[in-house]
């Protein structure tokens, strides 16, 4: 069946092995993409939607690059909603909720519409390794299958348990088998596993809910997009609706801690911090006599909703007579109660910023096998994995993204340098350089390197160029063109700004706190700028950022500058640290097992104080 030699095996099929066999198949590797169930391409596991707070800016920056992924959620999005407007730039998040179903229909054709991609159905049981080297895989039925690369994307398969209260079996998914066999080569290679926990909610009948009790959640009013390309934007949108646990629903969830498999023991791994099942919260937060709930809708056309807030373990009795007392939800009806998972991972210190693990040569890890949690986590090493595989088999270099270039290049520095030993989810605040690293921008700052290694079309640079020129001239404009103070007092005057009695350069006007660029184009010379040079909105997005913020762009990319210069200084493959006695010995410990390939990486490694880097420079003649 399989006579010929593959360049990129990718395992499993979800958001990262689809991004995976993409980003390879399109740089113009032969790609075969493995999965136990072709049907189940794609799915959204959990929740249906794409972005969210630092995830949209993921999203953004695998669109850039030449990922599918903000296509995708732009052809199936229900509705679309920028997070966090009343903050600043570098806060700002966008977020789809999307169709699951035209979701994973949508990958499947893209993907079917690759013609690198070749499909196969079956699970993976182990991998071919010859001299510490992925050569392919095997398969349940005892098919090899020989490729110069491979792609783990197993997601939460690698010996799945589900639980619901007292019951628990086998499965990678409600309804799916469990993946079984690769945990235990891999072990039986050298590599070192956990265990992690993640849940689900219950899903339920629309039909069966009252609305009209509930706070309605619209989207944006002009909705945008994810994608740079020319996807089309909403022009009409579902609504999402809020409503609130109580304390009697909190006191009918406690009737079931005793047959939780969170709070008997059954469970011993630990879940994501930042997206608790309704157990933990009303356990870890006592004081707190409710929490809110999304009741959001799965698509178009279907009457299936998800309840996000609601993630439980609990037995289904619990679950339906507790989600019964909800206001709105006086009649429920349920698809499937809520479940949660446990599974496999592979602490990701064990792999290289390429995402190629240090033991096994041509083998990458994506995804939830390395501690992450998040459809757009998951994509963005999905992708990073396809690049640096075609990559590797072409003898090209290394694609590695920094921490000033990608929010991509802070989760993985993330993961490498740190590991995790809890779902990693990506928040804003993790990145130091987030004013750098803003959703508006990550076609200038990645589609030039996209198109570099072959993945982002000439199209796409060009539009970003286009772009970039425009928000460039008009940035100028403001920058050469004063305004009288007839023209820009009744605007100072309308936001309490001290008004002037002379002209004003416009860029030092719009600099100014609360003057949006909605005040500047009511000035004639703003507003014909804007017409005769057919600015669209993207482009004044980008220009009022670079005018307003300024000041704390410089500073980050001074900093960044910093940084770079301990980037430079690398430290040798394989370096005994054993020979300085000076370092700690917890440094001596930590820099042996992780080997980081900078003195940078080195600084940010847990347990090697600024001590220890002095003792490195030293030694390394800095």
């Amino acid at each position: 069946m399989f006579d010929k030699e593959y360049d990129v095996i990718v395992v499993g099929a979800g958001h990262a092995g689809c991004e995976a066999a993409a980003a390879a198949a399109n740089m113009g590797s032969k790609v075969l993409l493995v999965t136990m169930n072709l049907q189940n391409i794609a799915q959204m596991s959990c929740n249906p939607a794409m972005g969210g707070i630092a995830k949209g800016q993921i999203v953004r920056e695998i669109d850039a690059l030449g990922g599918y992924s903000g296509i995708i959620s732009d052809k199936s999005a229900i509705q679309f909603k920028m997070l966090n407007k009343s903050k600043g730039p570098a806060m700002w998040s966008p977020r789809t909720q999307n169709d699951r179903m035209v979701f994973a229909e949508e990958w499947r054709l893209a993907l079917e519409d690759t013609p690198n991609v070749d499909f196969y159905q079956e699970m993976v049981s182990g991998l071919l390794v010859e001299n510490n080297k992925a050569v392919g895989v095997t398969t349940s039925l005892g098919i090899k299958i020989k490729s110069k690369s491979v792609v783990l994307t197993n997601g939460t398969f690698l010996n799945g348990l589900i639980h619901i209260g007292d019951k628990n079996f086998g499965g990678g998914r409600a309804g799916e088998r469990a993946a079984t066999g690769i945990t235990e080569q891999l072990l039986s290679l050298g590599f070192e596993s956990g265990r992690m926990k993640t849940g689900t909610p219950p899903r339920v009948d629309g039909r069966s809910l009252d609305y009209s009790k509930m706070i309605i959640q619209p989207g944006d009013a002009i909705p945008e997009k994810f994608s740079y390309s020319p996807t089309k934007a909403l022009e009409h949108q579902r609504d999402c609706h809020m409503t609130h646990t109580s304390e009697l629903v909190h006191d009918l969830l406690r009737e079931g801690f005793d047959r939780s498999p969170m709070f008997n023991g059954r469970i011993k791994s630990l879940g994501p911090r930042y997206c608790p099942s309704i157990e933990d919260k009303i356990n870890r937060f006592a004081d707190k006599n409710s929490h809110q709930l999304f009741v959001e809708p799965e698509g178009w056309r279907t009457v299936e909703v998800y309840v996000n807030g609601f993630s439980t373990s609990l037995p289904e009795d619990v679950q339906f007579k507790a989600l019964r007392s909800v206001v709105g939800f006086e009649n429920v009806k349920f698809f499937r109660p809520g479940y949660a998972i446990e599974y496999d991972y592979f602490p990701p210190t064990q792999l290289k910023h390429t995402l190629e693990t240090k033991l096994v040569s041509n083998l990458y890890f994506a995804g939830q096998i390395n501690g992450t949690t998040g459809y757009e986590e998951a994509a963005s090493q999905g992708l990073m994995a396809g690049i640096n595989a075609h990559q590797k088999i072409n003898e090209k270099e290394d694609f590695i993204l920094k921490r000033d270039e990608a929010y991509i290049g802070v989760l993985i520095d993330d993961l490498i340098t740190k590991g995790t030993e809890e779902p990693y989810r990506m928040f804003t605040s993790r990145a130091e350089y987030r004013t750098l690293l803003r959703q508006d921008n990550a076609d200038l700052r990645l589609t030039p390197m996209g198109y570099k290694i072959g993945l982002a079309r000439e199209d796409r640079l060009k539009r970003m160029e286009d772009k970039l020129e425009k928000s460039e001239k008009f940035v100028q404009f403001f920058k050469d063109t004063s305004v009288l103070p007839d023209q820009i007092n009744p605007i100072f005057e309308s936001v309490n700004s001290a008004v002037v009695d002379q002209s004003f350069k416009m860029f030092k006007a719009f600099s100014r706190p609360n003057v949006t660029m909605d005040h500047m184009m009511t000035i004639a010379s703003v507003s014909n700028f804007v017409k005769e040079n057919d600015l669209n909105r993207e482009v004044l997005e980008q220009a009022e950022v670079q005018v307003k913020y300024s000041g704390y762009i410089a500073k980050e990319k001074n900093n960044a500058d910093k940084l770079h210069r301990l980037e430079n200084v690398k430290i040798p493959a394989n370096f005994d640290y054993t020979k300085l006695k000076s370092l700690s010995t917890e440094a001596r410990q930590k820099l042996t097992k992780i080997q980081p390939v900078t003195i940078s990486q080195a600084s940010r490694i847990s347990g090697v104080s600024p001590s220890d880097i002095s003792v490195l420079l030293v030694f390394l003649g800095r």
